[in-house]
């Protein structure tokens, strides 16, 4: 089992867990899905307060192992939800090379989609 599997499986036993220790039978995939974006957003939140994002208040000394557990909490937020999609490990990891390949050829100017021109007369900057 590779490490990304062994993430997926660990993840499903945690969140099956939960669900019989918790009494959450019952919950929608699609509830599901919500709770787990409002919690990795709420991880964010939190991984947001680690990196000094407020510009107006004098900085703290950025404490890497906290960011560190701020990042792991929000992957297992986010494998769940690959888990409740019902993405495998090996899917995950085939369709992020696609995307990481295509994400190459469009800064390259060489992608499907349209918008990642690199020709020198084009402007696309912000309009306010």
């Amino acid at each position: 089992m590779d490490r990304l599997e062994e993430i997926f499986a660990l993840q499903k036993k945690l969140n099956d867990d939960i669900i019989v220790t918790r009494q959450l039978q019952g919950i929608t995939d699609a509830e599901w899905m919500q709770k787990y974006l409002l919690a990795m957003l709420s991880e964010m939140a939190e991984l947001l307060d680690e990196i000094n994002y407020k510009w107006w208040k004098n900085a703290k000394p950025v404490n890497e192992l906290a960011v560190k557990e701020e990042l792991v909490d929000i992957l297992h937020f986010f494998v769940s939800m690959c888990i409740k999609s019902g993405m495998t490990a090996e899917e995950m990891h085939m369709l992020y090379l696609e995307k990481n390949k295509e994400n190459h050829l469009r800064q390259q100017g060489k992608g499907k989609k349209s918008g990642y021109s690199l020709s020198e007369d084009r402007d696309d900057s912000p309009k306010l």
